[in-house]
């Protein structure tokens, strides 16, 4: 999937624009219910797609299952509608936008860690890359900050929005969540650009981590760049269902 085949697939969207109100509200709530799903379940949850339908929309709580994976669902629909909200509002992206978005993601579950930067050091385990002194935390956020508002702003978006999340991931800034949180960043910068948020499947977590590896170890970002323009891709087909359309 290249990055022009992508402007095709959004000038088609674009053509067909504005959806109808309840289009978009059956779109919004499909969305929600995958991404969090997906998102949770490559980081280790064990709720089902239906058990996290059940958990956000109904309210239930789902028995054998522990009270923190019921709060990661909440939490993460909760996340995922403040993005909404910074891309109505038109947020400059910042350090404080991401600290609230990792509170919102740890709430209920790590209140004290929950938007604080780590003060000691991680190992990724399994990976090969070791993220930066937690001493450097405070010249490397910054500093993707000045990346992004220079360098980042002339790339595709779809590429942007690829390497908010490799980059944001390689610094690891937070002890725990830092995945969960760089798959909103990356979804904050294409939903910003009119494309539709890229959802991770589970199912894909094996070439997602190896991708991010290389992109960490190898300076090399291509696999990673295409792994999320495929799934961008994919997230134009719920509006070709629901539209009865083809891709």
């Amino acid at each position: 999937m290249t990055l022009d085949e992508l402007d095709r697939l959004k000038a088609r969207l674009d053509a067909l624009r504005p959806l109808p109100e309840a289009t978009l509200r059956s779109l919004h709530d499909d969305l929600v219910l995958r991404w969090t799903y997906h998102s949770n379940a490559i980081e280790g949850n064990t709720l089902t797609l239906m058990e996290t339908r059940l958990v956000l929309q109904d309210g239930l709580t789902i028995g054998g299952k522990r009270l923190r994976e019921h709060f990661e669902a909440i939490n993460h629909r909760d996340a995922i509608e403040y993005v909404m909200e910074i891309v109505k509002g038109g947020e400059p992206f910042c350090e404080w936008q991401i600290r609230n978005i990792h509170r919102l993601v740890l709430k209920n579950i790590d209140d004290e860690g929950a938007g604080r930067y780590r003060t000691s050091n991680v190992l990724i385990a399994g990976a090969r890359h070791t993220p930066p002194d937690a001493l450097l935390l405070a010249e490397l956020m910054p500093a993707f900050i000045r990346w992004y508002e220079g360098e980042g702003m002339g790339m595709h978006p779809v590429k942007r929005a690829a390497l908010v999340h490799a980059r944001f991931v390689g610094i690891h800034p937070f002890i725990d969540r830092n995945g969960r949180t760089a798959r909103l960043l990356m979804n904050l910068e294409l939903l910003k650009s009119g494309f539709p948020p890229a959802v991770l499947p589970v199912e894909r977590r094996l070439a997602y981590y190896e991708a991010l590896d290389k992109a960490h170890v190898d300076d090399d970002f291509t696999d990673f760049i295409q792994l999320i323009a495929e799934c961008c891709a994919e997230g134009f087909d719920p509006y070709w269902r629901v539209l009865g359309m083809t891709r």
